[in-house]
This record gives C-alpha cells, structure tokens and sequence, in this order.
C-alpha cells in the first residue's frame, strides 16, 4: 500500500486499467473516482444533515389532521423507513466512499438507467427544495417586517448568501453553527415545553395529558395520518443526504458511519419526542393552529407558550426557524450541485423537468428512498441489514402508491399531478435511457465492487480524541 501511495495518478490510473474488470462501466468509474478534483476538507462535524422547517411549523398541521396519536404514529412510521434508507446508503458510502454516492451507486450495481433516473430524481427533488426553504426564510422575514415590497430584497440577499456559502469552498463552517443553533433551539423548547407542562409557567397550569386527551371526533383515521405522513416525509426528506459529501469528507469511512449511527437519536429526541410534547401542550382543535401565517405564530411551541403566558419566546423561535430554512436551503443547494456533478459525469441530458409544491419533494423522497433501499438490496447480502432494507422497500411503495389517495373522493387534476406526476417522470427517465443506451441489469456475478474504490490507507487519517470541553460537546452532539 505504500508503494501505491507514492505513484501519482497516472501510475496508478495504468494498474488498474491493468487489472480485468467485470463490466463494461469499470473503465469509466476508475477514470472518474480518480480524476475527481473534489477535496477532502469537511470534518465529521459539517455532516449533521438537515432539519428543515417542517419539524418547528408543519408539526401543528399534522397535530390539528390527525390528532396527538395519529400524528405520533405517523412521524415514527416515517422514521423507521427514512432511518431504513440512512442504514443502507450508509453501508454502502463507507464501503465505497466516492462522489455520486447513491445514484453512482445504483448505476454501478443495479443498472445504469436506473443510476440516471436516480440521480435525476435526486437533483430535481433539490432544486425543488431549494426555492422552497428560500420561500419560507423570507415569510419568516415578515414576521418581523410585514412591508410586501421588501420580499424581492430579502429574496436576492438570501440567495446571495446561500449561492456566497457554496462558493466560497467547504472549510467554512456556517453548517455546523447553524446545526448547532437548530439543535439546541429544539432541546430548549423540548425542556421549556416539558416545564409548562408539569405548571411552571407564568399561568401555573398543570396540563398533563389534558391537551392529547381522546377528541370527541375519532380522528385516527387512515386518510388523516396518510396525510400527515405526507408531512413528516417532508421534514425527514434529507437526511439521507450526509452521504452526499462521502468524497469531501476527512476520513469519510469513519465521519460518515459516525454521522448514520447519530441520525437515530435525531430522530427519536428531535422529531418523535417533539411530536410527543406537542400533543401534550396542545389540544388538536386550538383555533390557532388555522393560522396559516408560515412564521413562528403557526409553530405549536408559540402556541402552548402563549397559553401559558410566554410572551417573549416567538421572536426566539422565529430566528431559529429562519436560521433552520436558510440552512436547509444551503444544504439542499450544496446537495444538489453534488448530485448534478455526479449526473454530468456520468451520462446526463439538457433538460430539466419543472415541478412544484413541497408534496412533490416529498413524493421524490420517498421515490429516492425506495432506490436506496433497493440497491442495497441487489449488492449486499448482510442479513440484518437486509430486513430494514426490505421494511424501506415497502414502505416506500406504499407510500408512492397512496399519497394521493384523498384526490379520489373529491378529484382534482392538480392535486392528483402533484401526487403522482413523480412516477411517469421517473419511468420516462428510466425507460428513455435504457431504450436509447441498450443498458442492463447487472448479475450480481457483474457487479463491480472493486474499482476507483479507494482503500482505508488511501482515506481515513488517525483520530485525534477531543481535548476541550467544546470539542467534546461536539463529538457527543455531531
């Protein structure tokens, strides 16, 4: 391995085009992974992933849908299939920590059309994304100046800033700050909500469980939490995406597992507990969760803490969700650059195809999540990871299948493409490239897991174990 370590690119370019490999994309896979001008320099601190603003504002939607259980369930069923796809992309990112990751990954070891719709479907999810978070910062601008003149201004500032970020390298580290102010806003209300709860507001009122109490109307329906689950894939849609910066990441093989295995107290503390206490601080037909605002008078947590005589607390939670929208649209602008480097390196075409509304994206993730999970399944063989990989399969199907299930009692034609537009765009994007490329499906016997796959020499440095408090708060939190 030494001696490798010594050859430049070219020598090491020539031993590999040496060696026979088991298709007919290995050649181009070697010359890609090593011609691949993207630098190493993110720490495992930058890969938190991302929390948008469906967790602080949407949460309140799914509360008043489908009461305090119906949305618990929702939000843990959505979890248990998102962290299914963070497992199986995490596997394969650290066995193959390369650019492109799961649309590289499904291309290689699935079928090349099927790489070249996955990485399409990703990237388009991100553009989507991107003008949605951006949408979403600049209401939460309003909260604080409701002049409707200034949204251009605070539109082209927010874009600049997200585009400056980009730009400016991946040593910065704006993510993790803003990972940081995002995780400990969701604590701080996770323990203030607790104290209102047992009465130590202002107000002095003990809640309890009076708030999730069972609702006169039966609310846990399948059409209601079909609906919220519809939401809580919205805020969970990105989570997978720590993997995208597998080959900007010091010691990926290491950072990257790191940062799978935490994803699950995230989940757990961040989005299941947060639901929980929201059902128990909030009754599901409180008048105010009509408020359609989009700024920090819609989140549940402003809610309850007016009721119990906070006052202060929106403008705090207001800046926490607007750090949380830019940040989410930085990510997704980071995230969607990558994935289109990934496509144009590849094969990918001109066009691009234009779609709205955050269902959408939330349709696409669970379309992306089903591809992630179903590569993992044709090019790995662990058992245990195997049944998560077929409950994400599952699930995601049915998900696909049924989101748009409430169009069928009452039919609207832009409410039935919003909710199945994602299928046709991805099997004309599959089935185009296949058509005009003659591709195949790889035989596991075919599948090349060997080339421009750097080895554990070549990526991982040795750990340096935390020596400050703050550095050990950060290896507990990141």
């Amino acid at each position: 391995m030494a001696d490798i370590e010594k050859q430049d690119s070219t020598d090491l370019k020539a031993d590999i085009a040496a060696v026979q490999v088991p298709n007919a994309t290995a050649a181009l896979n070697a010359d890609f992974q090593l011609s691949d001008p993207l630098k190493r320099r993110l720490k495992q601190r930058h890969i938190a992933g991302t929390i948008g603003t469906g967790l602080f504002l949407g949460s309140g939607e799914a509360l008043r849908v489908a009461g305090p259980l119906g949305a618990l369930i929702a939000y843990m069923l959505v979890g248990t299939v998102a962290y299914s796809s963070l497992c199986s992309v995490g596997e394969m990112t650290t066995f193959a920590p390369i650019s492109g990751t799961f649309p590289h990954f499904a291309a290689r070891w699935v079928d090349p059309a099927f790489g070249f719709a996955v990485g399409w479907n990703y990237f388009y999810g991100q553009a989507i994304s991107v003008p949605v978070e951006v949408a979403a910062a600049v209401i939460l601008l309003g909260f604080w100046d409701d002049n409707a003149s200034h949204a251009a201004i605070y539109t082209a500032v927010i874009c600049v800033l997200m585009c400056a970020i980009n730009i400016f390298g991946v040593r910065h580290t704006a993510e993790f700050f803003f990972a940081l102010i995002k995780l400990s806003t969701i604590i701080g209300l996770l323990l203030a909500g607790l104290v209102i709860d047992l009465g130590g507001g202002p107000n002095h009122d003990r809640i309890g469980f009076r708030a999730s109490a069972p609702p006169n109307e039966y609310r846990i329906r399948f059409l209601a939490i079909m609906s919220v689950i519809i939401q809580a894939a919205f805020s969970f849609t990105g989570m997978e995406l720590v993997a995208i910066a597998a080959s900007e990441t010091e010691s990926p093989r290491r950072n990257i597992g790191k940062a799978v295995n935490r994803v699950v107290y995230r989940i757990v503390v961040f989005y299941i507990l947060g639901i929980l206490m929201i059902g128990m601080l909030v009754s599901y037909n409180d008048d105010a969760l009509l408020n359609t605002s989009g700024n920090a008078a819609q989140s549940p947590f402003v809610i309850a803490f007016n009721r119990a005589g906070v006052k202060v607390l929106p403008h705090i939670i207001n800046a926490a969700v607007f750090t949380s929208a830019f940040s989410a649209g930085n990510s997704y602008l980071f995230c969607g650059s990558r994935i289109l480097y990934c496509v144009s390196s590849g094969a990918g075409t001109s066009f691009l195809v234009r779609v709205w509304l955050q269902n959408l994206t939330a349709t696409g993730g669970f379309i992306g999540w089903f591809c992630i999970n179903l590569t993992y399944r044709t090019c790995i063989t662990t058992l245990g990871n195997l049944i998560l990989a077929w409950w994400g399969i599952f699930w995601t199907v049915f998900f696909t299948l049924v989101n748009g299930y409430a169009v069928f009692f009452s039919f609207d034609i832009s409410d039935f493409l919003v909710a199945y537009i994602n299928l046709p765009i991805f099997a004309s994007l599959y089935v185009g490239y296949k058509f005009i490329m003659r591709t195949r499906i790889w035989k596991p016997e075919d599948m090349d897991l060997v080339t421009g796959i750097p080895s554990i020499e070549e990526t991982e440095k040795s750990e340096i174990p935390p020596r400050t408090l703050l550095e050990r708060i950060a290896a507990l939190l990141f």
